[in-house]
């Protein structure tokens, strides 16, 4: 029996523009020392123009399917067994698989020098759209190390 107590997840409220939770989580990841107003606007300008890129009606729908092609399925985990560590792979549960897409967007916008934040959340919101890109690169990585330890599958637990 696992002596850890199950960690309550609190619902945060929706963001005002779009009524969405999800969008309202990437807010919140964004944020740097709790200046949300700041990240909301990073986040409403980069969807503006991430609309505008990719032609679409909704932008929230195709946020939400850029957000959809970064999320990863399968991971690998380290298991010991026997003095010998085996990376096994597992799947992923849907809140771990939405908040690992959304770090790795974020961070990939972070790294890209020379532009604003907003522009590089865009141009990386286009790439996620269109599957290809930074993030998708890494969400492949991901997938093909879990692929290629599919050996080790039977010891998870």
């Amino acid at each position: 029996m696992s002596r850890r107590r199950r960690a309550v997840k609190r619902e945060c409220a929706p963001d005002p523009l779009y009524n969405s939770y999800v969008l309202a989580k990437f807010i919140n990841k964004v944020m740097i020392d709790g200046k949300k107003s700041v990240a909301r606007r990073i986040v409403y300008n980069a969807i503006d123009k991430f609309a505008k890129k990719v032609k679409a009606e909704d932008a929230l729908i195709a946020f939400e399917q850029a957000l959809e092609n970064a999320k990863p399925s399968l991971e690998v985990k380290s298991r010991r067994i026997g003095g010998a560590t085996y990376q096994v792979p597992v799947e992923i549960p849907a809140d771990r698989r939405t908040a690992m897409g959304m770090q790795w967007i974020i961070k990939h916008s972070r790294e890209k020098a020379g532009r604003s934040m907003e522009e590089a959340l865009a141009t990386e919101l286009v790439d996620c759209f269109q599957n290809q890109g930074t993030t998708i690169k890494k969400k492949d990585d991901t997938h093909r190390m879990a692929e290629a330890n599919r050996a080790f599958a039977h010891y998870k637990w």
